[in-house]
């Protein structure tokens, strides 16, 4: 997509995100890219603003997909490329969940959710900003949707 201002993308191990931004970067050096993670798995968002990578033992999120470990190597990458790491409670993930499985048709795991989530919660500006949101995953127990009712 030409002419993007920021690129959203959910982070867990890191190599979705540093991949995306290494390529946003050499295509658009002014682009921004913004990492979204879950706040209860936010190894990502602390390693990012404390400037060395950070584990974390419990990660407690529905975005199970973004449990994984920052990997070294890729938190080196984020650090030289990504703009801001920011944080979404779980339930703006299943909101925005279920906005794009309503809105947009499209089938997405809690994990992908994470960047619009973060965009309904006001994490991130996009006032006057041509955005591209990153939407990772289907992989979902249709008899399980965080939404429903039993």
């Amino acid at each position: 997509m030409p002419d993007l201002d920021l690129i959203l993308c959910p982070v867990g191990g890191g190599g979705v995100l540093s991949g995306t931004a290494v390529a946003a970067k050499s295509l658009r050096p002014g682009i921004k890219v913004i990492a979204t993670e879950p706040a209860g798995a936010d190894d990502a968002a602390q390693s990012f603003h404390e400037h060395r990578l950070v584990n974390q033992e419990q990660k407690n999120t529905i975005a199970d997909g973004l449990r994984t470990d920052l990997g070294a190597p890729n938190f080196a990458l984020i650090q030289r490329y990504v703009d801001d790491v920011v944080t979404v409670s779980d339930e703006s993930i299943i909101a925005a969940m279920r906005a794009i499985w309503e809105t947009m048709k499209i089938v997405v795991e809690p994990s992908g959710a994470v960047p619009y989530g973060a965009v309904t919660e006001g994490k991130v500006d996009c006032r006057s900003k041509r955005v591209g949101i990153i939407l990772t995953g289907g992989n979902v127990d249709l008899d399980s949707l965080p939404w429903m009712k039993f």
